[in-house]
Order: C-alpha cells, then sequence, then structure tokens
C-alpha cells in the first residue's frame, strides 16, 4: 500500500533513532500478527482477516503494513526546538547521530514510572529533564545543548532575539496537542527544554488509535504500535542514556539467535495483562500495564551489559511487547 501523508505528521527520513530499534517494532508487530494465526480460536484472527481482505491485501501484507508503520513512527518530522537567540528551529541536534538522539520527536516516547502524575494532569507523565530520577551523559548533554530553546509554535509565537523567527513546523499547536488528551498545558511549559513536561506516550498511541476508529486506516493503527516503547525499560525509568542504545542494539542482533519472540512465552505474557472492554475506545489502561511491567522487570538493564542479564529482561519484555500488540489487535477488530 503506498505510504499516505498526514497533514504533515510524518516525514521521510530514514535514520533510527533510540527506542526499540526500528527494526524491533516491526518484527515485534509482525510476530503478533503470526499469534493470531497460529492461535485462531483464542484471538480475533478471522476478523483481521477480513480486515486485511476488505482493505485488498493477504494477512501477510497486513502484518508488513502495521509492522512499518510502528517503524515510521521515529521517522516523524513533527517536533522542532528553536534557538534561544537565533531563532533557528532544527528537528535534531547536531551530535544526535552519535549519541542515539536522531529525532526531536522521539522526547514524545517515554511514559516516567519513577514519578506520579504529571503537570498535564496525566496519571505518568513523559519526559521531563528536570523531573529525571536517573539519567547519564546524554541526557546532561541535550540539555545543556538546548538549553533555553523553545518548542516551534509557529509564525507568531515564540521568537529568538530581535525577534528571530524561523519557524518549521507549529510542534506545539500540532504534535502538542495531538498528544494533549484528557490533560491541559499552555506554552510556558515548553519555553525552555530542560524544564519540559513531555507528553506520555500513551496519549500519542491513544492519539493514533482514535484516528484508526475514525477512519479504518491500517497505517493509522500501525502508528499505534510504537507504543512497545513501553516495554523497553529505558522508556519507563526514561532516560537517553545509561546504556540505553546499546541495549536495543543486542536486542535486535540477538532477536532471532535467543528466540525472543518464543510463542509460548507469548502466549503466558497475554494472560497477565486485563484485556481492555470491547466498548471502551480508551487504550492507555493496558498501555500504561506494558509500561508497569518493563518498569518493574527490566531496571537492571541500565546498569549491565553482560548479556545473560540482558537476555533474563528480553525474555520477558519482549514476548510482552507482543502480546499487548495482540491484545491491542483484538480490541481494534472489535471496537469499531
Amino acid at each position: 500500500m503506498k505510504k499516505i501523508i498526514l497533514c504533515a505528521a510524518l516525514g521521510a527520513a530514514t535514520l533510527n533513532v533510540h527506542a526499540f530499534s526500528q527494526e524491533t517494532h516491526k518484527r515485534i508487530v509482525i510476530d503478533a500478527v503470526n499469534y493470531m494465526a497460529q492461535n485462531p480460536s483464542t484471538t480475533q484472527y478471522q476478523k483481521l482477516a477480513n480486515y486485511a481482505a476488505a482493505n485488498n491485501m493477504s494477512v501477510s501484507a497486513l502484518a508488513q503494513l502495521l509492522g512499518q508503520a510502528a517503524y515510521d513512527v521515529d521517522d516523524f518530522e513533527d517536533t522542532f526546538f528553536c534557538g534561544a537567540i537565533t531563532g533557528d528551529c532544527v528537528q535534531a541536534p547536531l551530535w544526535g547521530a552519535a549519541e542515539s538522539i536522531v529525532k526531536y520527536t522521539s522526547y514524545w516516547h517515554f511514559q516516567n514510572h519513577t514519578q506520579g502524575a504529571d503537570i498535564h494532569g496525566n496519571d505518568f507523565g513523559g519526559y521531563n529533564y528536570q523531573e529525571l530520577t536517573v539519567w547519564g551523559s546524554v541526557d546532561s548533554m541535550a540539555a545543556t545543548w538546548l538549553k533555553g530553546d523553545y518548542l516551534d509554535d509557529g509564525h507568531g509565537g515564540e521568537t529568538g532575539w530581535f525577534r528571530a523567527d524561523d519557524t518549521r513546523y507549529n510542534s506545539y499547536g500540532i504534535t502538542e496537542a495531538n498528544y494533549r488528551i484528557d490533560s491541559q498545558s499552555n506554552y510556558s511549559m515548553y519555553d525552555d527544554f530542560e524544564e519540559m513536561p513531555f507528553q506520555p506516550i500513551d496519549n500519542l498511541g491513544q492519539y493514533w488509535y482514535q484516528k484508526y476508529l475514525q477512519s479504518g486506516n491500517p497505517q493509522l493503527l500501525g502508528f499505534v504500535f510504537h507504543t512497545t516503547d513501553l516495554l523497553q525499560p529505558h522508556h519507563t525509568w526514561t532516560t537517553s542514556d545509561l546504556n540505553h542504545a546499546s541495549w536495543e542494539s543486542w536486542v535486535k542482533d540477538y532477536y532471532d539467535q535467543e528466540n525472543l519472540n518464543n510463542m509460548q512465552l507469548v502466549q503466558d505474557a497475554l494472560e497477565s495483562f486485563d484485556p481492555l472492554a470491547t466498548n471502551s475506545q480508551d487504550i492507555r489502561p493496558l498501555l500504561t500495564q506494558g509500561g508497569a511491567f518493563s518498569y518493574a522487570q527490566g531496571g537492571i538493564v541500565l546498569n549491565s551489559k553482560d548479556h545473560y542479564d540482558r537476555l533474563n529482561t528480553a525474555k520477558l519484555v519482549i514476548p510482552h511487547a507482543i502480546a499487548m500488540v495482540v491484545h491491542l489487535l483484538n480490541h481494534a477488530m472489535v471496537a469499531r
């Protein structure tokens, strides 16, 4: 299926960013569909097959499309920070590729379980440098580099010195507003990076799920599945550092070799989630369950590079990530 461009919310860049690696995101979704195919009597597989047919594709092709959409969320060009002095607005730091911060959009991909409710009124907030309880040099480097820089709020909004304004995208009026579900914001929260309280990733997932329910578009449903970042412990302990990038590379490298997608482990993981009510359109309770699991089980990978420490954690969080997608797919097939 031809990729759909959604009101300038998506971009065309292809660099990796910090989260589960993009390829891992895609594999998790494909494995969730494979699990459903292998277990049609206990999942909504037949409805999924009907959905694929209604979109003129095979189930295998649908799995690829959904997985690619989950992959693509890291490539969104929807978040620009602007220089406090120059007013120049960019979507990534110059040094980002070397430190795994390739796009600022990735700051929407956290749910901080080390803290309670945030200033917006969310049960768990997202990335907020001044509220971190664990951090490393990458977090501090970003906060130093971006000190005083502001979130692009479009023409006529915040500017640098002498009204310097090179706005590129109204990130506050579009991206933050999209993810402001059931919460509140004002622009003063976003005029200094080091104090920005980013919306959590479950709000991102809820936004795209609502768009799927309205349209039935499989690409929009695929965007929802980027929320498997909630099973990546760095995204619930909340840090851009502490072995963040090397852990994600390890998961990608050993995904098949260590059989991280073991279907028996996926079946066991399915039972640890409380399924969503069919008549509910709010998927965030399920997503938060995934975040609570990774926070409780995965902290060791922030401090250890030992293969078996990583393996023990991966055999917990990857099957749970696949199981979470199965639950979401089951719900998506009956919710419309």
